[in-house]
């Protein structure tokens, strides 16, 4: 298991190569395959990678030379993991949209 430093809050490139094991152009190749992937640049123009881009990083190279997937089958995984991140919590929305709702009532 990679651990990623936690007292850190930003990453150049060097670093971040380092921490997931690829080379920095690999990280640049990725950056253009995969739209999650969008390092901030630092005033220097130079990339600066977060903790949550590190993960997604990580992921994908799990997906790439454990899992052994092309970097479409990666994307789709990705896109798919996100969509059901984003729905996992809907049952919980629904339900506060519900109260709101009894709320407004009550107050009419």
């Amino acid at each position: 298991m990679v651990q990623i430093p936690e007292n850190r809050r930003y990453f150049r490139i060097g670093e971040a190569s380092r921490i997931v094991g690829v080379k920095p152009y690999v990280l640049r190749y990725w950056e253009s395959e995969f739209p999650q992937l969008k390092p901030q640049r630092a005033d220097s123009k130079q990339r600066t990678y977060q903790k949550k881009d590190l993960e997604t990083l990580l992921e994908i190279k799990s997906l790439l030379y454990e899992e052994r997937m092309t970097i479409e089958g990666a994307r789709q995984r990705l896109k798919r993991e996100k969509a059901e991140d984003l729905t996992a919590g809907l049952p919980f929305l629904k339900d506060i949209k519900g109260e709101l709702h009894r709320i407004l009532e009550i107050l009419r």
